[in-house]
C-alpha cells in the first residue's frame, strides 16, 4: 500500500485565491514550449470555478505557476461542479473543475450558448463513506445499505436502526445500531453528490421498489447538506453516530477524526486507498476533469499557458501532490494529446 502523503492543509487550498500561470511551462506531452515567450511577459486573468474535489488540485497547479507568471491572476473558486457548469455555461469562467462528466442538459446549455470546450480527464479519487471513530458498530455497507441510508425512501430514519428493515428489503445486510443517524454530505450542486447516486446503483434500486421516477435518481431530503467539504469533515467529528461522504484526499487527511468505512460492490468489503481507487477495486472510484473553453484560449494567451503547464507531466503531478490518485501513464498521454488536438 502506498505510503500516505501529507501536504497543504485542504482547509488552506480550498480558499478562493489568485495565483498566477506560466507561459515557461512545458507543453502538454512534457517537452518544452517552442515559443520561446517568458512568463514575465504574460499579463491578464484566468477564472475557475466548480468542483470543490478538484479544487485543492487546480488550487496547486494555479501555486506552482507563481514563480514565472506574478503578473497573470487566476482566481479558484469550489461551490459544486453542478454550479460550476452553469457559469461555464454562461460564459463567465474559463475552465471549470468537475467531479463527474458534464450532464446532457448542461451541455446543451453550452451548446444553446455558443460555448466551445474540451474535456480533460486529470486524475482519479474514490468518494469515501465515513462515520466517527467511535462508531465501532458500522465498518462495511453495501449497495442496500447505502440505499437505505441515502435512498430516497429513506426520509424521516433518525436512527441507524430505522434503516434496517428497507436494507435487508433491498440486499443490504441491515443490523445497524441503536444509535442517532446524523448525516452531513454533499448536496445536489455537488458532482460527488451525482456520483455517489450513480455509483451506489441508487436509482435501480429506487426503480425496484417502485419509487416516482423523478425521486430515483434523488438523495433524501432531510440530511444536513453541505457544499464545504471541511464542513462535512467536522460534522463527522462533532457526533458519535455521523455519517457522510466526500472526496478520498479530505478524509485520507483527516483520518484521526473520522473513520473510513469499507464499500462492497459485489465482491467483498474494500477500504478506500490509493492502490485500490487506482485499480478500480474500490466501488466508488471516479474520474476527475477540467473543462476548458476553447474559444478562450484561442484569446487569452495565459489560459493557453496555463492549460500547458496543467496538463505537463511536472503540472499534473500536483494530483498526487494533492493527495488524489494519479492516471495511469497511458491516460496521461491521452489528455496530453487530447489537449495538443483542441489547440488545433
Amino acid at each position: 500500500m502506498l505510503k500516505k502523503r501529507k501536504v497543504l492543509g485542504l482547509a488552506a487550498l480550498t480558499l478562493s485565491i489568485a495565483l498566477v500561470a506560466s507561459a515557461c511551462s512545458k507543453k502538454s506531452d512534457g517537452s518544452s514550449p517552442s515559443s520561446g515567450s517568458s512568463g514575465a511577459a504574460l499579463t491578464g486573468s484566468i477564472n475557475i470555478s466548480g468542483s470543490s474535489t478538484v479544487q485543492p488540485i487546480t488550487s496547486l497547479v494555479a501555486e506552482n505557476f507563481n514563480a514565472t507568471a506574478p503578473d497573470v491572476s487566476v482566481a479558484v473558486d469550489g461551490p459544486g461542479t453542478g454550479d460550476g457548469f452553469v457559469l461555464f455555461c454562461q460564459g463567465k469562467t474559463d475552465i471549470s473543475d468537475a467531479s463527474r462528466q458534464i450532464k446532457d442538459d448542461e451541455a446543451k446549455a453550452c451548446k444553446d450558448a455558443g460555448i466551445n470546450y474540451v474535456e480533460l480527464e486529470i486524475g482519479l479519487d474514490g468518494i469515501t463513506v465515513m462515520t466517527n471513530p467511535a462508531n465501532s458498530a458500522v465498518t462495511c455497507l453495501n449497495d442496500g445499505d447505502l440505499y437505505a441510508l441515502f435512498g430516497p425512501e429513506s426520509d424521516g430514519f433518525s436512527n441507524w436502526s430505522d434503516a434496517n428493515t428497507l436494507a435487508t428489503k433491498v440486499g443490504g445486510n441491515g443490523n445497524f445500531p441503536d444509535a442517532p443517524l446524523n448525516i452531513t454530505a454533499p448536496g445536489q450542486e455537488s458532482g460527488t453528490y451525482d456520483a455517489f447516486i450513480e455509483l451506489t446503483g441508487i436509482p435501480d434500486i429506487a426503480a425496484s421498489q417502485g419509487v416516482p421516477e423523478a425521486k430515483q435518481s434523488t438523495l433524501r431530503n432531510d440530511y444536513q447538506s453541505s457544499p464545504n467539504d471541511n464542513t462535512i469533515i467536522q460534522a463527522m467529528a462533532g457526533s458519535d453516530s455521523s455519517l457522510g461522504f466526500v472526496g478520498f484526499a479530505f478524509a485520507d487527511q483527516n483520518s484521526d477524526s473520522v473513520k473510513e468505512i469499507q464499500v462492497d460492490g459485489g465482491s467483498g468489503c474494500v477500504t478506500p486507498s490509493h492502490d485500490t481507487i487506482a485499480d478500480g477495486s474500490y466501488p466508488l472510484s471516479r474520474s476527475l476533469y477540467i473543462y476548458v473553453n476553447t474559444d478562450k484560449v484561442a484569446s487569452n494567451p495565459s489560459l493557453k499557458a496555463f492549460v500547458d503547464y496543467y496538463v505537463s507531466n511536472e503540472g499534473i503531478a500536483a494530483v498526487g501532490q494533492a493527495d488524489y490518485v494519479d492516471l495511469p501513464a497511458e491516460r496521461i498521454a491521452a489528455t496530453q494529446a487530447k489537449w495538443q488536438s483542441a489547440e488545433g
